[in-house]
């Protein structure tokens, strides 16, 4: 205490706190943004993928009648064949008449013998003549088929084109609900780092210029030594007097801050690396977190809406400095308070 007191003689105006707490604001609300973007990456593709769903049944069904189609063509393809050889009968029966014509003709003063012939002729010819009746018949049952199945790939290719329009409509509304929520995001932002640059400065105001509490990034940082003694998570009255400021500057802040933003003040508590020896507590871990929550409960007895505090603990892991000396301990031994979203 000696030493803080020291320190505390030997301080002047000091130009750091201000820019790291400019500097930890401008990362703060990057990270945040980050964290937006993702939010919205996260809603926008719940969104796309029941759109993605939608589309896959409409795909589904367009690749059956496809099939379908393709059955249908190939039948037509079938059919057409069926049709030429048909035809190609019809042409060879057409050119048999001929010559059974020209044969009846040759035979016809031939005499009684050729009238048997001529009789045969004509049967086949009757034949021929059925034959290509029920040919042209087959052809008008073709090409009312054909006709029904150019209408149905007209039917699906309008369907397709309706599809493919309310596909890019609802493309249009998602770009446009995106871009609505990140303008409403970034305005939460601002709103929330205008009110933390507040919370700050009128911490420092209020704590003073103590070498034992400082700016880290976008953190209070106090050490453990302002709170509790070596080894414990009672708080001492000194450290109950600064909480006391600190309540008064959130119960405050609560008050300005709109409703609809969700923030909370998170307190971290360290330990150094060095294992404890305590009956009460089994590892720095839990020292730590009781340090933390004993922090959060003098804050709430004070009025500070506990819905609004966050406890932590981090033990060890998390030292400011990696060294091995007494004042890299010190250091790492600590109580953060940071003002972040929920």
């Amino acid at each position: 205490m000696a030493l803080a007191r020291g320190r505390r003689n030997e301080s002047g105006f000091n130009y750091w706190p201000g820019f790291v707490d400019a500097l930890s604001t401008l990362v703060l609300a990057i990270v945040f943004l980050l964290s937006v973007f993702l939010v919205v990456q996260f809603f926008l593709s719940q969104e796309v993928s029941g759109k993605d769903k939608a589309l896959e049944q409409l795909n589904a069904r367009i690749a059956q009648l496809t099939d379908l189609l393709s059955l249908e063509k190939l039948g037509k393809v079938s059919l057409g064949d069926e049709v030429s050889q048909l035809r190609a009968g019809l042409v060879s029966a057409e050119a048999e008449r001929d010559r059974i014509k020209g044969l009846y003709e040759g035979l016809a003063g031939a005499g009684n013998d050729a009238a048997g012939r001529n009789s045969q002729l004509n049967k086949a010819l009757d034949s021929e003549k059925q034959l290509s009746a029920r040919a042209l018949a087959q052809v008008e049952v073709l090409t009312q088929q054909i006709s029904a199945l150019r209408r149905q790939l007209a039917a699906l290719e309008n369907a397709l084109d309706v599809s493919e329009k309310k596909d890019k409509e609802s493309q249009n509304r998602i770009a446009d609900l995106g871009q609505r929520l990140n303008v409403a995001l970034a305005k939460r932002v601002q709103e929330l780092s205008r009110y933390r640059s507040e919370f700050f400065g009128r911490l420092r105001a209020i704590l003073g210029n103590r070498p034992d509490i400082r700016i880290v990034g976008d953190r209070f940082v106090f050490q453990s030594e302002v709170f509790f003694d070596t080894a414990q998570a009672t708080l001492l009255p000194e450290g109950k007097s600064e909480l006391d400021k600190v309540a008064g500057a959130l119960t405050d802040l609560d008050k300005q801050i709109p409703s609809e933003i969700a923030w909370v003040l998170r307190v971290d508590g360290h330990t150094d690396v060095r294992p404890i020896n305590s009956p009460v507590f089994k590892s720095n871990w839990d020292l730590s977190a009781a340090r933390a929550i004993s922090v959060v409960q003098y804050l709430v007895s004070l009025g500070v809406p506990p819905q609004r505090l966050v406890a932590a603990g981090f033990g060890e892991f998390q030292p400011l400095d990696p060294g091995a000396t007494e004042d890299a301990f010190k250091r790492n031994r600590r109580i953060e308070l940071k003002l972040t979203e929920r």
